[in-house]
């Protein structure tokens, strides 16, 4: 009896491999068309998302130590090409009209709204980016958001002397609270207890696969935004009702005298939603690297205290960072490039083919994904000398604007509108 069984467990393990090597074997067949760079498309539905998702930039070196810097895989729902070339990146990032659209996975699409920026093209990116620059215009950050800040700064740091503080929680609620105050003013105070569970729900939501079961990712993320949505539009009706006059982002989305674009209610609270997601993630690890790479490195820390010192000893105690101040601070804007290049938060961006379309010598059909894979380009010795070490000064004489690869911050039509909101957060938290 035994044996039998034996040789019948061993049957089904022969035909269950036989099935499995089946199932890849059909899946790289139905990717294998004519003109396609190299590569491997995985398990059918779920293709490679979760060695992508386990393994982050390892599975992209391995990738190309087998196939080169222009593959083809499967993630996130999607046959993608990934390309980590710099020139040809470069070029793709210029030129997105040429046929090529925002491309980021449903599950982000699907969370963050069908209004956020990432997700519209055309006339109607244009349209929601200048809604979204007249929120972070430089008179803006000026006269409004630089107070803000620094008042926040000073609360959400005042009583950490004298404890043992886990940088990872407390940088994660700074940038999440920080982003909610410049939104909601005096209100994001009663909203945040309950709207931030649900916003870390959602973020978790954004890298899933769009499989709305009970128990998933996608499906606390989509439930997430129902509830985010509901507390949002409950605050913009109040608003509407009260007709009291606001001074922050809410109040010029919904048609202050600053913001001449006249959004409707959903395309507001996208935004709202968008402004809190993309911020979040870069600022709060970009912070919480800071504080290590300070920490591993005195000598950036002395120069760092130096710079902030001179400001504050022309300044009275309770006098707060205004924009010359901020402009000023040279050698902290150079801890937060070099932060971003050394620990590189973002790995790269999203795009879609709207036709079929030649690229690095293969055609990619209408359709597919194009993963612009940055990551690597802040590591390359040519470009950064000693790429490895966190050296600020490399940064002094010489700004990341002029250099053709360095994509910490989008690149073309995408350069990110919130670049200096976020630089005033990372220096005014370096700053305390």
């Amino acid at each position: 009896m035994a044996v039998f069984m034996a040789v019948v467990f061993g049957l089904l393990v022969l035909v269950g491999l036989c099935v499995c090597a089946a199932l890849l074997r059909w899946n790289e067949v139905k990717y294998s068309k004519k003109g396609l760079p190299p590569g491997t498309m995985g398990w059918p539905v779920f293709g490679e998302t979760t060695e992508f998702l386990k393994q982050g930039p390892n599975f992209m070196k391995n990738q190309r130590a087998r196939y080169g810097s222009f593959f083809k895989s499967h993630i996130l729902g999607c046959p993608t090409i990934v390309s980590m070339d710099p020139e040809l990146n470069r070029f793709i990032l210029m030129n997105e009209a040429k046929g090529l659209v925002p491309g980021y996975p449903q599950s982000m699409l699907d969370i963050l709204g069908k209004c956020n920026i990432a997700a519209v093209h055309g006339s109607t990116h244009k349209y929601m980016r200048g809604a979204l620059l007249a929120l972070v215009s430089p008179s803006m950050i000026r006269g409004h958001l630089l107070p803000k800040i620094d008042h926040f700064m000073r609360s959400h740091l005042s009583d950490w002397d004298n404890k043992i503080i886990d940088i990872q929680e407390k940088t994660k609620e700074m940038a999440f609270l920080s982003s909610l105050n410049q939104i909601a003013g005096a209100e994001s105070a009663s909203l945040s207890p309950e709207f931030m569970p649900e916003f870390f729900k959602l973020v978790l939501g954004t890298l899933s696969l769009p499989i709305n079961l009970p128990g998933t990712n996608y499906h606390r993320g989509v439930q997430a935004r129902k509830n985010m949505v509901g507390m949002l539009e409950k605050l913009v009706k109040g608003r509407r009702a009260s007709k009291e006059t606001h001074p922050d982002m809410l109040a010029v989305l919904m048609g202050g005298d600053e913001n001449r674009y006249k959004l409707t209610d959903e395309e507001i609270i996208d935004q709202m939603i968008t402004i809190l997601y993309s911020g979040y993630e870069t600022v709060s690890t970009t912070s919480m690297m800071a504080v290590k790479y300070l920490h591993d490195h005195p000598d950036v820390l002395q120069e760092l205290r130096k710079e902030h010192c001179g400001i504050r000893m022309r300044k009275k105690p309770e006098d707060p960072i205004d924009w010359k101040d901020f402009k000023s601070m040279r050698f902290t804007r150079a801890v937060i490039f070099e932060t971003s290049r050394l620990a590189t938060i973002v790995n790269g961006v999203l795009r879609k083919t709207t036709r079929d379309m030649e690229l690095n010598g293969f055609i990619i059909p209408k359709g597919w994904r194009i993963y612009v894979y940055t990551r690597e380009i802040n590591y390359d010795s040519c470009l950064y000398p000693d790429p490895l070490t966190f050296n600020p000064w490399r940064w002094m004489d010489k700004s990341p604007e002029s250099q053709n690869y360095f994509f910490i911050f989008g690149g073309g039509t995408r350069h990110c509108p919130g670049k200096e909101l976020g630089i005033a957060e990372m220096g005014r938290d370096r700053g305390r």
